[in-house]
């Protein structure tokens, strides 16, 4: 059994250690350095090798593995940024080959080159990707990500709608997306605690000063206030060694205080030398001493972040600061009136059971569009009525009744089943739009039906069926249950 997985199921608080394997020697001699330890305070580490984190030109997580000078530990991640199914497949089969058995899945972040406006590339999703993992390797430990660090109700709702969905999918655990919000990672462990099936949450924390605070302005779906920057450009002025030591500090309380709270373990990026390891572990054992309950912790990571002169840090933007369980927007009388249009319309000429449909049905499934010029003048005919109106980009396989007709298409990541962790109050990672699942959030509320946005696993769409008409195979097809079946049986740690 894995140390991650023997760590989970004994309850036993465990260090991950973030690694982004770029082709450099010192860095992967730094790291094997730094794992050579085995643990941290005395708590176990394994080590998390990222997928094309920083460039498509890193070597991929299994390659990265083994070249190392020793075998370790490792949780491979693997990113579904501009990937298919296969490249999913071959990479379960390797890690099978290389007596590898768990794995995290993750979306992914923007791809480089790919800029605002242009068509989506296409994701394999997380949900979609559990799906496919879980089925395939049913006794594997699957973790996914969840992004708690939400202000506004569309996109913090929408994020944990997704998260129930990648539970439903397989996931064992979930890591949660680098944030330095203490109110939001007690938020996202009762969030946890009323699921049907709790799992565990590892919190992804890293030490911040103001350079790395310079640096997480390029990294989506991460929250650092005006507030926090003016105590960091502050400490930087004292001196170096000054904000080195503050942040360090931080990051000890940091960890200290989500083991409180009840973490599973954490998932610590940004350490990449054997020196910043020991001068955290040093920082832990002092506090460790003297902080034994969140009463104590509370007030001491308070402190951490105050200076003489300077206003209170908040951890939530200037304009928005929703918790979870404030209900508080409203679909707009526009989006509500698309909605029952387009509901309309699609139950008249999809539903399969009226006149209007079963005539529909039969006409689109004629043998003359089954020929290769029937089929361009359908794939055709389609496009032109559905991109004006819905943004279509005709994958063969429609889903608009599971997105509240809101089609994923008009997502730059082409995502179906919910938001990625990048948006910023309710703003797309890639800044020229709102996020399409925050539109959808409102509708389903607005509707009455936001259990669509939990329970419907909508897989991917494969690359034999894209760009041809979706209506033969609508009409071909069985509808879609209500309810998703259970995620098939699974050897995984209870939380």
């Amino acid at each position: 059994m894995s140390l991650l997985k023997s760590a989970l199921r004994d309850k036993t608080f465990v260090c991950v250690m973030e690694f982004v394997p770029k082709p450099s020697a010192q860095r992967f001699a730094a790291m094997q350095a730094i794992m050579a330890r085995g643990q941290l305070c005395g708590w176990p580490m394994t080590l998390a090798i990222g997928d094309r984190v920083a460039s498509p030109l890193d070597l991929s997580p299994l390659d990265a593995l083994a070249s190392f000078d020793t075998p370790l530990p490792a949780l491979p991640h693997f990113s579904g940024k501009d990937r298919e199914r296969h490249h999913l497949l071959a990479q379960l089969q390797r890690m099978d080959a290389a007596g590898l058995d768990q794995l995290l899945l993750l979306s992914g972040d923007r791809l480089p080159g790919h800029q605002p406006g242009e068509r989506p590339v296409r994701y394999l999703e997380s949900v979609a990707a559990l799906q496919i993992a879980r089925q395939a390797c049913p006794h594997w430990l699957l973790g996914a990500a969840l992004n708690p660090f939400k202000y506004r109700e569309e996109e913090g709702g929408a994020q944990y709608l997704k998260a129930q969905k990648k539970l439903a999918a397989g996931a064992d655990f979930l890591i949660l997306q680098l944030g330095f919000d203490a109110g939001k990672h007690q938020e996202a462990l009762h969030w946890m605690s009323r699921q049907a099936t709790p799992r565990p949450l590892l919190a992804c924390l890293m030490s911040l000063n103001h350079g790395r605070a310079a640096m997480l302005d390029h990294v989506a779906g991460v929250t650092v206030t005006p507030s926090m920057r003016a105590l960091l450009e502050a400490e930087a002025a004292e001196s170096k060694a000054f904000a080195q030591a503050r942040s360090v500090d931080r990051l000890a309380l940091q960890i200290i205080g989500v083991k409180l709270m009840g973490y599973a373990g954490v998932h610590l990026s940004g350490i990449h030398a054997l020196e910043q390891l020991l001068a955290l572990e040093a920082r832990l054992e002092h506090w460790q001493a003297r902080v034994q309950s969140l009463a104590q912790w509370a007030p001491a990571w308070a402190q951490s972040w105050q200076m003489p002169g300077l206003p209170a840090v908040t951890f939530h933007p200037p304009a928005a600061d929703w918790r979870d369980g404030q209900s508080v927007v409203r679909a707009s009388a526009g989006e509500t009136l698309r909605y029952h249009l387009l509901h309309g319309a699609h139950a008249a000429l999809f539903s399969r059971h009226n006149w209007l449909s079963k005539a529909f049905g039969w006409a689109v499934r004629r043998p003359v569009w089954a020929t290769g010029s029937g089929a361009r003048l359908l794939h055709g005919l389609e496009r032109s009525v559905k991109r004006p109106l819905l943004g279509c980009d005709t994958c063969g396989r429609c889903r608009l009744e599971d997105t509240l007709y809101i089609c994923p298409e008009t997502c730059p990541k082409g995502l179906a089943n919910g938001p990625c962790g990048g948006t910023a109050l309710n703003r797309c990672e890639f800044g020229d739009r709102e996020c399409i699942h925050s539109v959808k959030y409102r509708t389903a509320k607005a509707v009455g039906q936001t259990a669509v946005l939990s329970e419907r696993l909508i897989p991917c769409i494969e690359v034999e069926s894209r760009h041809r008409s979706s209506w033969p195979q609508w009409f071909e097809a069985s509808p879609t249950p209500r309810l998703n079946p259970q995620p098939a049986p699974r050897s995984q740690p209870e939380s």
